[in-house]
């Protein structure tokens, strides 16, 4: 600290006054000059000691100088006796102020001690980016004494990918003057995670003088932090397997998308194995399974695609496991099992599989099978895999593993009673549809019947074609609504009413209103009204005219020989009164009559044929109507084109079709083949 300089001559007038004396003591020097000393004393009596100095010609103790402002500034003054080239005697006085020197040692020693014993690690960096002083907690972080610190860059002292990343966040710092706050980074030696945040130290004319940096084990907070992230992505997965298999009715397609929604979320590779039983038929076991029990692959999940892969997860594929195995302990006692060790990894499967060989290969150290069961009954496995660089499963993740696993199982029973539900329903409704069609002279019939796709139940469509009196024939088709057994018995009901009213040559519109009739009373619960969409046809080939009544079903359509083109055809819409489903009750029915040309095709079709989710039904008519105008070889062929238009790999409803070509009889010939 600068002293103030003040020179008096021997009466104690002021006669030099510095610019430090004018901070000290806020008097100009224009003020102070001239003065006498005694002036500036705040204590009067303290005017002796310039007697004392006189005779002593030198004098250091301490005083009480008045500030300009009125307050006392107590002052370090050593004083001397000079003398000028003339011999003429002097005084030179030189004060430091004793209260402002306190209070900046003072800041200095707290400052001091604060840096020392501060939580933080605190690094002081010069120009040159080399540390200039560090305290002990940061040479506590860095596992390295304070004096290995002094003199070295970071990276010199830290070393590796940390240390680099370090240098070159402090050089950024310093070239830029940004600070940095909170950045995470790991520890040494990759152990635990340091926040760090480093500024830019500049001097009051902000000049550059280097890098402040201050760092703090944040290992516990990251840890917590990384634990909330692990549970919150872990309720996100079982979420996302509960909502992505919930609404699936297919085995396969079950075990295919839960495979797909644990990787890479939860393992690097995942297989789903089934009962075979369970996957042909839907029925469960009669005896807890065993290594014995037929096993196949369904779903398979991997990061990349590769010839192990293949080998390890190929779906479709038998899956067979020994009676110790880690698999087979699973299967049989219903409870996980993990397999962290390369022991326990080679007694995955049986010895000698190629699927363990494989597993090897694509670096798996970590394997947990997880039994798929409902009620105690075991339904197969999902089985999962850690590799190369992937932590490996401990116990936390097998108990988290079952939550997916009991997820995944209740919609594979789901699914097995629905296919065991459809398989009976189907059974029925292929028993109840009739298995040879009569071909009256002057017609020819084709059919086609289409179950619906896998995810679907099956439905209530039919048809039918009795022969009448006199030569005609009845041509029917319906839909009852809803799907599954009920819908397929409905249908039997109905076909079966159906034939018998036929029989009894009632008109068509009258025929529907007694089945309408029937319907009402077939139906258990008013709520719960059994209701189904029919088109009603007689044909008389005598008389080439047809009679058509409708009851809420899809309009028929009518392929008819084009007179304005050779060999040409036309597609109509039939145009009838739509009617009302049957069941409805107290509406009446109303038929068409109309002549058909000969060899036209009469079209009768369900929605499914159709229908399409997302779509209007016109779009989808418009598609049948475009398939029917095309030139077929025969009737068969014609079937097989319409039925063309129906989207693989999309969920559909039932399809009936039934197409009569309405040749008429030959002149002369009446119905019953003799002659008019």
């Amino acid at each position: 600290m600068n002293a103030a300089v003040i020179i008096l001559d021997t009466t104690g007038q002021v006669r030099l006054w510095s610019h430090q004396a004018e901070d000290m003591l806020g008097w100009t020097g224009d003020h102070a000059v001239g003065l006498g000393f005694d002036r500036l004393m705040h204590v009067r009596g303290d005017a002796d000691l310039l007697a004392e100095l006189l005779d002593t010609e030198s004098w250091t103790g301490h005083l009480s100088l008045h500030h300009r402002d009125g307050y006392p500034v107590q002052v370090r003054a050593e004083v001397s006796l000079l003398a000028d080239g003339d011999g003429r005697p002097y005084v030179h006085a030189s004060l430091s102020d004793v209260s402002r020197q306190h209070t900046e040692w003072r800041d200095l020693a707290t400052l001091e001690s604060l840096f020392d014993s501060s939580p933080l690690g605190v690094a002081i960096l010069g120009s040159d980016l080399r540390h200039i002083k560090v305290n002990k907690t940061l040479a506590l972080l860095d596992h390295h004494p304070v004096e290995k610190h002094l003199g070295r860059t970071v990276d010199e002292v830290v070393g590796g990918r940390v240390g680099e990343a370090l240098a070159e966040l402090q050089r950024n710092v310093l070239r830029t003057g940004r600070p940095v706050v909170d950045v995470i980074m790991p520890g040494p030696d990759g152990e635990g995670f340091r926040s760090v945040s480093c500024s830019r130290l500049e001097d009051e004319d902000h000049r550059v003088l280097g890098v402040g940096c201050t760092v703090m084990d944040v290992s516990e907070r990251y840890e917590v932090a990384a634990q909330k992230e692990i549970v919150r992505e872990r309720l996100s997965l079982l979420n996302d397997v509960g909502t992505r298999v919930a609404d699936l009715l297919d085995i396969p397609r079950i075990a295919e998308r839960l495979a797909d929604t644990v990787v890479p979320r939860f393992s690097d590779y995942a297989g789903v194995i089934v009962l075979e039983e369970i996957a042909a038929a839907g029925e469960l076991p009669r005896q807890p399974p065993t290594h014995r029990t037929p096993l196949v692959q369904l779903g398979a999940a991997y990061k990349q695609h590769s010839p192990p892969v293949e080998r390890l997860l190929r779906a479709g594929q038998s899956f067979t496991v020994s009676e110790r195995s880690v698999t087979g302990t699973a299967l049989h006692t219903g409870l996980p099992q993990l397999a962290n060790t390369a022991e326990r990894l080679l007694a995955a499967t049986y010895p000698g599989d190629p699927r363990t060989k494989a597993a090897l290969e694509l670096g798996v150290h970590s394997m947990m099978a997880l039994p798929l069961r409902v009620g105690g009954i075991v339904l197969g496995l999902l089985v999962v895999y850690r590799a190369e660089s992937s932590a490996p499963f401990n116990d936390d993740d097998m108990a988290f593993a079952m939550k997916l696993a009991g997820r995944a199982s209740t919609s594979l029973d789901n699914a097995r009673l629905y296919a065991r539900e459809r398989a009976g329903a189907l059974m029925l409704q292929r028993a109840l549809l009739p298995h040879h069609i009569p071909e009256p002279p002057g017609v020819r019939i084709a059919f086609r019947y289409v179950p619906g796709s896998t995810g679907t139940e099956a439905g209530g469509d039919w048809f039918d074609v009795t022969q009448l009196t006199g030569g005609r024939v009845a041509l029917v088709i319906g839909d009852v609504t809803g799907h599954g057994l009920r819908a397929a018995a409905t249908m039997g009901l109905l076909r079966t009413a159906v034939r018998t009213l036929s029989g009894l040559d009632l008109p068509p519109a009258e025929l529907l209103q007694r089945i309408d009739d029937i319907a009402v009373e077939l139906a258990h619960d008013p709520d719960e009204a059994l209701m189904a969409t029919c088109v009603y046809a007689v044909y008389d080939a005598s008389l080439s005219r047809c009679t058509i009544a409708r009851a809420g079903h899809v309009p028929p359509l009518i392929v008819e020989p084009d007179p304005a083109s050779e060999g040409g055809r036309r597609v109509r819409l039939l145009e009838l009164p739509p009617g009302v489903p049957l069941g409805v009750g107290g509406v009446k029915f109303e038929a068409v009559e109309f002549d058909v040309p000969d060899e036209s095709v009469l079209v009768l079709y369900t929605d499914g044929l159709i229908e399409t989710r997302g779509e209007d039904i016109s779009e989808g008519l418009d598609r049948l109507r475009a398939r029917l105008a095309q030139p077929y070889d025969s009737l068969q062929a014609t079937c097989d084109g319409v039925l063309g238009i129906l989207e693989p790999g999309t969920e559909r409803d039932d399809v009936a079709l039934l197409l009569a070509q309405l040749s008429g009889l030959p002149g002369g010939l009446a119905a019953d083949g003799a002659a008019r």
